[in-house]
């Protein structure tokens, strides 16, 4: 990494890369979540029934996706709108694990909440409203879970690393930083896409990067664009939120896509990945040649 860069987040060592910790790959049964596979999140917004969770589990395994996401915890910005099933939204993800073999992200709002979601989750997600939020983060932290740290909405680079310093000073070495769009003063998308932020991430740091496309847009016509930025920029891997009838999801439809337009998405992905794929080889090999003169 660039002496530049070591000093001015010289206050952030575990997170930072060094040439005896230059990635860190974060390891759930035979998935590598930072090693050569680029890792597709997928699923809804929301759990919503049984019927919905079960057929979108089963269709993003097919198209290739390796975790499910889902909320049974939503932190909404009216509290007009639906708030999500709780611990029944957990069961049922769970009941998708075991019907499909896909691990299981789902957000954890509240560290009360914290032992709960982490009996039924693989990965817990720390949602962008709570970033900073340091008694969640401890307490996630303790849960011994990995977990995906998305960016505050307008939060900066450095503060997402602070918050990811926290996380592994608590002991939990398994965090992964995610771009998932900020706040501007443009109101074209939802939020604008940070795609500096995953390349300044995959330079300076060594923890794992994904990207979300959904929520940096807020528009599925967008996603699969911001998808293939996502990987130019050197994610290793993304979240993207996908539903049986984006029209009629309970949270986050405009954004959703649909399973023909999941399943078209991944497939035009594959260039992109497998250049990604060769060009990390290259940069890899190149560490191994430093880090031994």
């Amino acid at each position: 990494m660039p002496v530049h860069w070591q000093e001015r987040l010289a206050e952030l060592p575990d997170v930072l890369r060094s040439r005896s910790k230059p990635r860190t790959v974060i390891l759930l049964g035979d998935l590598a979540i930072g090693g050569d596979e680029f890792v597709t999140i997928a699923g809804p917004c929301s759990v919503e029934t049984k019927v919905q969770l079960l057929s979108t589990a089963d269709r993003v395994s097919r198209a290739g996706a390796r975790v499910l996401r889902g909320g049974a915890f939503k932190p909404r910005s009216s509290p007009y709108s639906f708030q999500g099933l709780g611990a029944e939204g957990l069961k049922l993800l769970a009941l998708a694990r075991e019907r499909t073999g896909l691990a299981i992200v789902t957000e954890v709002m509240s560290e009360c909440d914290v032992s709960l979601v982490a009996e039924y989750a693989d990965i817990l997600q720390i949602g962008s409203r709570n970033m900073e939020n340091s008694t969640l983060l401890a307490a996630a932290a303790c849960a011994g879970k990995p977990i995906l740290l998305k960016r505050g909405m307008v939060a900066t680079v450095t503060d997402l690393l602070r918050a990811a310093q926290c996380i592994v000073s608590y002991g939990n070495p398994n965090v992964m930083l995610c771009e998932r769009g900020i706040r501007t003063f443009d109101t074209t998308t939802r939020n604008t896409f940070d795609a500096a932020a995953i390349a300044i991430l995959k330079q300076v740091t060594h923890l794992p990067v994904i990207c979300d496309p959904s929520h940096a847009c807020g528009n599925r016509d967008l996603v699969p664009a911001l998808a293939r930025i996502g990987v130019s920029a050197g994610a290793d891997g993304m979240i993207v939120e996908v539903h049986p009838a984006p029209e009629q999801a309970w949270s986050d439809g405009e954004q959703s896509l649909g399973f023909d337009g999941f399943e078209s998405m991944v497939a035009d992905l594959r260039p992109w990945i497998e250049l990604n794929r060769s060009l990390r080889s290259k940069q890899s090999k190149a560490e191994q040649v430093e880090a031994m003169q």
